[in-house]
């Protein structure tokens, strides 16, 4: 780690360095929500999405500039989704969790990327049930890659995590599909959790199951009470599996001391 960073790490100002790199990237990552479903490019400037109007850089300061056009766009009006600062906002609060755990280096780093992979995710699937492969497969890559340095896991727990997530949930997939003739998970939710896997490893594939699971249940089952929806609903799955991931990440060996406690 370089020296300005040991020097930002020691003092309150890491806190502060974080939660604004946090802002700025969220800032990022609403364009890759927005644009990569859609295949478009990411290079264009910013614009209004009702009126075309581009967007200013001192318009587009995250969260600050959202509050300061109290939600409208300057030139038609329009309003713009909550979704910017919540972005914003979550990316700083993931980021700052992070510094608070881990502090800056090398760990900070894999993890920010692996975090800001999943947040993406989730909401380009809350909002079009699809995850995208160019997120979940370079973030496989990506994860087998920053095993080698961060020995969290090793590079062979890695591969195994990758292997195992991916078949565990292809296997389902393929089991679900043939005793109810309609697809239930798919190809998205498989890659993710091989991307996962290859993150936290093998060990985390079965937490972070049955921790997605049990959200998912849960908020599925108020859904359909309170649309009075029935049991073919589609419900994403990525920000369940997310949330899994998120919490394996920070409290994995509780989880696994909880499901199985040990025996005397």
């Amino acid at each position: 780690m370089s020296g300005w960073l040991d020097t930002i790490a020691s003092t309150p100002l890491g806190g502060i360095f974080v939660t604004i790199l946090g802002l700025i990237w969220g800032s990022f990552f609403n364009v890759l929500i927005l644009r990569v479903p859609h295949e478009k490019s990411l290079i264009p400037r910013s614009r209004c999405q009702k009126c075309a109007a581009p967007i200013p850089w001192y318009l587009n300061v995250p969260v600050v500039s959202y509050l300061v056009l109290r939600g409208k766009c300057r030139s038609c009006r329009a309003h713009i989704s909550i979704q910017y600062p919540l972005v914003e906002i979550a990316t700083a609060l993931l980021y700052f969790w992070l510094y608070v755990h881990f502090g800056l280096g090398i760990r900070f780093l894999a993890y920010a990327i692996f975090l800001s992979l999943l947040l993406v995710i989730s909401v380009i699937d809350l909002y079009h049930q699809i995850i995208p492969d160019e997120m979940s497969l370079p973030g496989i890559l990506v994860g087998i890659a920053f095993a080698l340095f961060t020995h969290d896991i090793s590079w062979q727990d890695s591969l195994m995590g990758t292997a195992v997530g991916g078949g565990i949930f292809l296997g389902i997939a393929v089991l679900y599909e043939k005793l109810s003739g309609r697809e239930g998970l798919g190809g998205g939710d498989v890659k993710l959790l091989a991307m996962i896997g290859a993150w936290l490893g093998v060990k985390s594939i079965l937490p972070v199951v049955i921790v997605s699971s049990a959200l998912g249940s849960i908020v599925g089952i108020a859904i359909m009470v309170l649309q009075r929806k029935d049991f073919k609903t589609a419900i994403p799955f990525g920000p369940f599996l997310s949330l899994g991931a998120v919490a394996c990440l920070f409290w994995g060996q509780f989880i696994l001391d909880t499901i199985f406690p040990q025996i005397p």
